[in-house]
């Protein structure tokens, strides 16, 4: 099965998304960005579903910014999932390398035909 790290500081939207992703992935989840980028050096997720504001000393634009500039980590796919919804958001994270953006709330189902599209 194909790894995806789901990273969110609320356990809800991990079970949420592990719940629609199960059947069809093997769901890591992180809950900060320590535990993220600990299980990123373990198991080199395919992609990666990660929040922007969490506890801690790095936010997720931090760890999208620590995975995208590493050689060996940079070809892994990372959607940002944030209740920040301005374009400035969008676009910073983007620069930052971000393959997506998602706004919460969002749609489990349009997130995981995105992470379809992206192991067809």
């Amino acid at each position: 099965m194909i790894p995806v790290l789901i990273v969110d500081d609320h356990s809800d939207i991990r079970r949420l998304l592990s719940i629609t992703l199960g059947k069809e992935f093997e769901v890591l989840e992180a809950e900060d960005a320590a535990s993220a980028l600990d299980a990123v050096r373990r198991h080199h997720p395919k992609i990666i579903l990660l929040d922007v504001m969490m506890p801690g000393k790095m936010n997720g634009l931090q760890v999208l910014e620590a995975i995208k500039t590493n050689p060996q980590t940079q070809d892994i796919l990372v959607a940002m999932i944030s209740a920040r919804g301005q374009v400035a958001d969008h676009d910073d994270a983007r620069r930052r390398g971000a393959d997506a953006y998602f706004v919460k709330p969002f749609s489990p189902l349009q997130v995981a035909a995105w992470v379809r599209s992206k192991v067809e």
